[in-house]
């Protein structure tokens, strides 16, 4: 009788577990990493150290709710900004010629498209009027997943409109992200995937944030980047964000 207790307990759980639909999963990662208490923030600072062949180089990202943002690699004393948004340019600084460049039209509207995906699209996917729908179950390292697919607005990618979509590999029992996966669309890696991972979840001024990303190809060399500090709404230079006019 307690074995079978036990086998009836077990399969109850595993029928709600499968039970959960796309939106229930999406909505406890949002609870997992703070709910509400992310109306209240603003911005986000991360910085770290890359470690590239033995030398250090110090990194800032930043990440503004109203969609502006960059990030500034400090190299050999200059500073490098790379994917900066101030809410209407999108530029970086060419590594050759040090010099400020804006972005083509097509990066600038990708931009511009994304920039409301604060913290993330998977939080907002809704209001954003993205599709959500649970692809079903797969394992990331040994570690059980639900996979969810996010259908988001379509790329611009030379001229022409195409799919733009993101997998997400949640965690079934922390209910975070550990793994994205999405098709990179344009430059010499174009066709081939590109994959995120995340790791070591801290809690911040009451939200909860990977303290280590690793980015790269699927099946492929990748870069890991573990940040030594993340402030939640601290204070920006509001020029960084700016295309320096020539």
């Amino acid at each position: 009788m307690k074995n079978l207790f036990l086998v009836g307990a077990l399969s109850l759980i595993s029928f709600f577990s499968m039970s959960q639909t796309a939106e229930e999963i999406a909505n406890n990662y949002y609870q997992a990493i703070g709910g509400a208490k992310w109306e209240a923030v603003k911005s986000i600072l991360m910085t770290a150290n890359i470690d590239a062949g033995g030398m250090k180089i110090p990194l800032e990202i930043v990440q503004m709710k109203d969609g502006r943002m960059y990030t500034k690699i400090n190299f050999q004393g200059q500073e490098i900004i790379q994917g900066a948004f101030d809410g209407k340019t999108s530029w970086s600084t060419n590594f050759m010629t040090q010099k400020a460049e804006k972005s083509t039209s097509d990066d600038n509207e990708n931009a511009m498209r994304a920039s409301k995906e604060f913290p993330d699209a998977l939080v907002c996917y809704k209001k954003l009027g993205y599709t959500l729908t649970l692809e079903g179950e797969e394992k990331v390292d040994g570690v059980a997943c639900h996979k969810l697919k996010l259908v988001k607005k379509t790329l611009l990618v030379e001229g022409k409109e195409v799919p733009n979509i993101e997998y997400y590999y949640i965690d079934k029992d922390s209910n975070v992200p550990i793994m994205t996966e999405q098709e990179i669309n344009s430059g010499e890696m174009k066709g081939q995937i590109g994959q995120s991972k995340f790791s070591d979840y801290q809690e911040v001024s009451g939200v909860i944030l990977p303290f280590s990303i690793s980015q790269g190809l699927k099946d492929g060399a990748s870069q890991a980047i573990s940040f030594d500090k993340v402030l939640i709404n601290a204070s920006i230079d509001e020029k960084t964000f700016v295309y320096p006019e020539q």
